[in-house]
């Protein structure tokens, strides 16, 4: 089960779950999103981050989320620009309370336009 949230649907998420470990997040870019720079946020694209990682954590069958970031970086690699993006996250390891994580974030074109890591703390 994927969380459930009000920005989630907002900003149009669309989930993969891949496998126990790996998550893969898409979302439909709109014009929206797109800055003063004629690229896409990064605080969109941060979002797009969190979101992909949290999520491999799965939520209760309500859609609570499980797993609450208290560490996240993202470095922009190339301005981002296309008609989606997406995000393949990962458990890279994974301990009783705290979970390491790291994300990759394509354009439609397939080209890497940020990464991501981020630490997570299982609310158990």
């Amino acid at each position: 089960m994927f969380i459930k949230q009000a920005l989630d649907e907002f900003l149009g998420f669309e989930y993969t779950r891949m496998n126990e470990t790996q998550v893969q997040l898409r979302l439909p870019v709109q014009e929206l999103f797109v800055n003063s720079a004629s690229v896409i946020h990064g605080g969109v694209i941060s979002s797009l981050a969190d979101v992909a990682m949290s999520n491999l954590i799965p939520a209760t069958g309500n859609g609570i989320q499980q797993a609450l970031t208290v560490d996240l970086n993202v470095s922009f690699l190339k301005a981002a620009t296309g008609e989606y993006l997406i995000a393949h996250a990962k458990i890279e390891k994974q301990g009783r309370t705290l979970i390491h994580t790291e994300c990759e974030i394509f354009n439609d074109k397939e080209e890497l336009v940020a990464k991501s890591r981020a630490i997570l703390f299982r609310k158990v």
